[in-house]
């Protein structure tokens, strides 16, 4: 009988088996004309979000069908509910599970945050897989699964964590202690606040962070060490920090690799870092020139944007 380690490995080598994969749960159709393809070109990446939820269903759908689960349980979308996907099965505990994180790499950065206390993955039982998709004629078509992360859940947490904290500067706090609430009010989310005061403020929160001990500046999600954190915000000013956990930016050995190994993939005849050059900074006319080159998109192409 499979345990939960076993049961993450085996869905983890079937998830990264996605890598090629083309989704058919939506089409953008080939843009009518060289302006058509300039302008579809600069709104494609709002359907990241769209694409990133039918991409989820689509693999929680993935895994039931693989046949060694099909007796042991069922792989469930949690929605809302953290992670996205969990496999339930009685026999198994703790329960194993995936969050996923779908990533448009035209896009300026990964936007996708993970916020998540790490008091979540006390027995490392989650793992984050981040799917890199693009449409497989780069502004339209089907979504193409490009590339595949999948990492420790408690290592991202962890990350993070390390990479943002530096009290008095900045601080990670845990979110109150909510287990006694339904389960739509529990807080599981951690957030940063950045520093807002004067000079003279600052020395003085320096010294009480120096008060703590040489293990003051390490980064705790216990109880105790929280206490010590918001005697910093009881009594100096701080602001939450808006771009706190986005995945970009929590500086994970794992992510990173994963990030550059996507960027410098070729992709109908560029890398897709290439592309994003051209696309976000590269002139109305030097998109359309490409585009109609590499696609043979023409003017006597008629049809709609978007089926």
């Amino acid at each position: 009988m499979p345990d939960t380690w076993e049961v993450l490995a085996s869905a983890s080598l079937h998830l990264q088996g996605l890598s090629g994969h083309v989704f058919d749960v939506l089409t953008i159709s080939k843009p009518i004309s060289p302006d058509a393809a300039v302008n579809l070109s600069k709104v494609v990446s709002k359907l990241s979000p769209l694409v990133g939820n039918l991409i989820e269903f689509n693999t929680v759908e993935f895994l039931n069908h693989q046949p060694e689960y099909q007796e042991l349980g069922e792989w469930k979308r949690q929605d809302p509910g953290f992670p996205d996907a969990i496999f339930v099965a009685p026999t198994i505990s703790p329960t194993p599970g995936f969050e996923i994180k779908a990533w448009f790499p035209l896009a300026t950065e990964i936007t996708a945050r993970f916020k998540d206390s790490q008091r979540h993955f006390k027995h490392d039982q989650t793992r984050v897989c981040m799917l890199a998709w693009l449409p497989d004629q780069l502004i339209f078509g089907r979504p193409k699964i490009i590339d595949v992360c999948i990492v420790s859940g408690r290592s991202v947490a962890e990350a993070r964590d390390n990479h943002y904290h530096h009290p008095p500067d900045y601080l990670v706090v845990e979110p109150e202690d909510t287990a006694a609430r339904t389960r739509n009010l529990q807080q599981t989310n951690t957030n940063g606040y950045k520093w807002q005061g004067t000079s003279t403020q600052f020395r003085k929160a320096q010294s009480l962070v120096e008060s703590w001990g040489p293990r003051g500046r390490r980064y705790e999600p216990t109880r105790n060490y929280q206490v010590l954190l918001r005697q910093l915000t009881e009594r100096f000013p701080y602001r939450l920090d808006t771009n706190f956990a986005k995945m970009d930016r929590i500086v994970h050995a794992g992510v990173e690799d994963f990030k550059q190994r996507v960027l410098g993939t070729k992709f109908r005849g560029q890398t897709i870092a290439q592309w994003g050059r051209l696309l976000f900074q590269g002139s109305d006319e030097a998109i359309r020139q490409a585009l109609a080159e590499r696609f043979d998109i023409r003017e006597e192409h008629i049809g709609e944007i978007v089926e």
